[in-house]
């Protein structure tokens, strides 16, 4: 995953930027205590089984560096059966998801940031336990979620690793609204085994993971009858090597398509609402995210917008950049939170890590634009230089170059760009490079956001073996 910073100072792409981070590493803090895991009805999720390769010639081949993936997701009343409920209830019917029934307890919790303390009534569902067939070094969950005021989500990470060692990993506190719970991610969980940086669960060097569930946890004030509800969690478990380079991959079948997706330009923010990340250079998740939501015909309302500032220009970015804000990791850049925010308009929205530049393009072809997370230098961009940038891929040219919406401008005309496909691909699935001084930098290996509507089929999966989106059209 790329590093970070809280800054994430964003150069404006027609100007030469100097190095940017994304993401700030973790400090070390107390060793993740030991849980044991069981859960009733246990078992492998099942993993993509329509092969399209056969069907597109020219698509990119399995991962020849030896790189697995899988996708994983709970989003129908059949899912929510499988794992084990202590208090939650699944509802039958598309999309209704869980909800707080009974509680199975009473607990407090104490917001660091609002310096707040309440008592709250929670349940809790467990999933499946999902065996990988390959050692795992990273996972980065997700979750589609409503949450009333009052009410708020606590996500975790169940992993037991090589040696049978077992840990707990808080993967994030959640809520839509911030007016009595700030969400946020949890600093400091690092022990021999691993590490969480923000969003993602990070394996030490020597370890692997061999399986892991999710728990979710739902809490309401105490009293209160309203709740929380889920329709959606999910994560991507993965091992990619160490790359600092890809295959080159040939134009697929989003060849000369282009997608009518509304340009959204990150500076026009620039100094607006310190609070949420102060705009402009550190927007770029919330605004490339901005751009799909709407293209999907969702969005904020008058009413919602109601409290941006009347004289700011595109007022839905700032929404999104403050419903989205990780007041732990003290940015927009939280990949989760993000999609959360996404989710919140009744969309399907994902954290998946794609194979291939052949995957984008099956995706774009299908209709989808994805969000992409890269890193790179002056010299590779053109414009500007970044440790992790987000962009919004809308389509490709005639003969394969990447167009993207490119929020790191000045104004929504100038969001429009293309890439060379070379440089596309090299930038967003690498893990390693080295940045202009000399110094190591780390890219995502192809980290994206899949954010659609809940009723519209994705493609099949271009790989069976490493399936890095949902191989059911929709739950």
């Amino acid at each position: 995953m790329s590093a970070r910073s809280q800054s994430d100072r964003q150069a404006d792409r027609q100007a030469a930027g100097g190095s940017l981070s994304r993401r700030a590493v973790l400090a070390g803090g107390a060793a993740v205590g030991v849980v044991v895991v069981g859960v009733a009805g246990a078992g492998p999720a099942a993993a993509g089984t329509t092969d399209t390769e056969a069907a597109m010639p020219g698509a990119a081949a399995k991962n020849a560096d030896g790189a697995r993936v899988r996708f994983d997701r709970w989003t129908t009343w059949a899912d929510f059966r499988c794992g084990e409920s202590d208090g939650v209830l699944p509802l039958p019917g598309p999309r209704l998801g869980v909800v707080l029934a009974e509680p199975a307890g009473t607990t407090s919790y104490t917001d660091p940031y609002l310096n707040t303390t309440a008592e709250y009534e929670y349940a809790t569902w467990t999933s499946p336990i999902q065996r990988l067939d390959f050692g795992a070094t990273q996972l980065t969950a997700h979750w589609n979620a409503d949450t009333p005021v009052g009410t708020f989500l606590k996500v975790e990470l169940l992993a037991a690793m090589e040696d049978g060692h077992r840990d707990t990993w808080v993967m994030g506190i959640w809520a839509h609204d911030d007016s009595e719970i700030d969400r946020t991610s949890v600093n400091g969980q690092s022990n021999a085994y691993g590490e969480i940086d923000t969003d993602t669960w990070n394996a030490e060097t020597g370890h692997s993971m061999r399986s892991y569930q999710l728990r979710l946890t739902l809490l309401r004030r105490t009293g209160s009858r309203v709740t929380p509800r889920v329709w959606q969690i999910g994560a991507t478990a993965s091992m990619v090597p160490a790359r600092t380079t890809v295959p080159a991959s040939t134009p697929g079948p989003a060849t000369g398509i282009t997608l009518a997706v509304k340009p959204y330009a990150q500076n026009v923010h620039s100094g607006q609402y310190v609070q949420y990340g102060g705009g402009g250079e550190a927007w770029c998740s919330p605004t490339s995210t901005e751009m799909v939501v709407e293209f999907w015909g969702k969005g904020p309302t008058k009413e919602q917008l109601a409290w941006v500032d009347p004289s700011y220009a595109d007022p839905s970015v700032d929404e999104a950049a403050r419903y989205s804000y990780d007041y732990g990791y003290q940015g927009t850049g939280n990949w989760p939170f993000t999609c959360a925010y996404a989710a919140s308009y009744g969309l399907d929205a994902m954290v998946v890590r794609l194979n291939s530049l052949t995957e984008l393009e099956v995706l774009v072809a299908a209709g989808f634009p994805v969000v992409t997370s890269q890193s790179f230098t002056l010299a590779e961009n053109g414009y500007y230089a970044s440790d992790g940038h987000l962009w919004c891929v809308i389509g490709f040219t005639d003969t394969g170059d990447v167009i993207v919406n490119d929020p790191a401008s000045n104004s929504d005309s100038d969001v429009y760009t293309v890439y060379p496909r070379r440089m596309f691909e090299t930038v967003w699935l690498r893990t390693d490079y080295t940045k202009a001084d000399g110094t190591p930098g780390s890219g995502s290996g192809g980290v994206a956001y899949l954010i659609k509507p809940h009723d519209k089929a994705l493609p099949a999966v271009v790989d069976p073996r490493n399936p890095s989106w949902p191989s059911e059209h929709w739950g």
